[in-house]
């Protein structure tokens, strides 16, 4: 049977605010702290260092306070936890053990560290300019600590584990997204909330995975667009039994902290969607699993029973995917500022774009250099963490 677990989550923390607050003297004058606008044009920045709880014996705040220190233009700002937060419980039910994903917990257990990076001249930033510098920062910090965590790791433990800690999170925001309250979130499907490229399923099931790869690869070269590459790998598909499409269904894997995310954002408020490029056939199983509150993608045209290999239109590509989340939020009353997109791939970008925060998740590298935020240390959880909350942590 699932197991039942519960987590415990801080609701409507003030750490962010109460942070922001207490650098008043360092900021200009005429700052308004409560305003979101005010606050974009200054270079102050959230910055979230992730690392998995395999290296909790490291003390991560001294390395990061050892790179500051040698940035003459940055003061570091530690993000107080809440003492009198109010908690709320999210009830998480495991996947169905089984061989394969017996030892699999519903999230990776994380140590999470939060804090402000402000500048030491109370100066304005073109938004441009800032983006450019939350990815230098970004870039060195990363590099920095990774090398670091091993060295130190090497010391205290064994070389030949010295490469299990060669990987950290930082995500450098700008406060502003820490402050501001989120309500919808957007996910894709494929190798997001699953692990698997559902069409890649679908091809090696019907023995043309040869072919699906090489229309795939055509696109990636701009030889054909997304939309012409798509049709010409569903008319590959023509006349799969759905018996097939129900047993890709049952095979597919949840991603690891996929179940804690939603069940974490939905006892938050959000409204939560999958927009994806692959197929309703499969999403809308997925969106059940998960509890997610609407979906949108490719229709899979069937007729007796099989896959006919026609495209119906319009195509969910990236564009679309944009135009879904944008038409979403407007139903809802929801405005874009309040909205938050996951994705890994290239056809995500857009919708990314648009929201106020688009993450990364596992993604090539050309994704995780547009996005604001990449994961790359733990499961889907770490959308939390990006978003600015503490580590989660079982409840009492």
């Amino acid at each position: 049977m699932p197991n039942n677990t519960s987590y415990s989550l801080p609701k409507d923390s003030k750490a962010w605010q109460q942070a922001v607050d207490s650098i008043a003297s360092l900021l200009p004058s005429d700052t308004n702290l409560h305003d979101f606008d005010a606050l974009q044009s200054l270079p102050v920045f959230a910055l979230i260092v992730v690392l998995p709880t395999k290296i909790s014996t490291l003390d991560i705040h001294q390395y990061v306070q050892s790179w500051v220190d040698e940035q003459p233009n940055w003061h570091l700002v530690t993000v107080a936890e809440d003492s009198d937060a109010s908690f709320v419980n999210i009830s998480v039910s495991d996947i169905e053990p089984t061989a394969k994903n017996a030892q699999r917990l519903p999230f990776t257990q994380s140590q999470v560290f939060r804090y402000l990076l402000v500048p030491v001249t109370d100066t304005l930033m073109h938004p441009a300019k800032k983006t450019a510098a939350a990815h230098i920062i970004d870039d060195q910090l990363t590099a920095r600590l990774r090398h670091d965590l091993a060295e130190e790791y090497k010391n205290t433990r064994s070389a030949d584990s010295a490469d299990n800690v060669d990987v950290v999170d930082c995500h450098i925001l700008s406060v502003g997204h820490m402050l501001r309250t989120h309500k919808l979130a957007c996910f894709d499907m494929d190798s997001t909330l699953i692990e698997q490229e559902v069409i890649v399923e679908l091809a090696k099931t019907a023995g043309i995975g040869d072919k699906v790869a090489a229309i795939t690869e055509s696109a990636m070269r701009g030889e054909i667009d997304f939309d012409e590459s798509f049709a010409q790998r569903v008319a590959l598909l023509k006349n799969i039994p759905t018996d097939v499409l129900d047993n890709i269904c049952n095979h597919l894997t949840i991603s690891p902290g996929a179940r804690t995310t939603i069940s974490a954002l939905k006892t938050l408020g959000y409204h939560t969607v999958l927009v994806s490029g692959g197929f309703t056939y499969f999403a809308r199983y997925i969106a059940e699993q998960l509890g997610i509150d609407e979906v949108h993608a490719n229709f899979l045209d069937i007729e007796e029973g099989k896959v006919t290999g026609h495209v119906q239109l319009p195509i969910v590509n990236g564009a679309k995917k944009a135009a879904i989340v944008e038409h979403t939020a407007e139903r809802l009353g929801i405005d874009m500022s309040q909205v938050v997109c996951i994705g890994d791939g290239a056809n995500d970008l857009p919708m990314m774009a648009i929201a106020d925060l688009g993450v990364a998740y596992h993604a090539k590298p050309i994704v995780q250099a547009r996005a604001d935020s990449a994961i790359n240390v733990t499961g889907l959880e770490g959308t939390l963490y990006a978003l600015g909350y503490p580590a989660l942590a079982p409840a009492e």
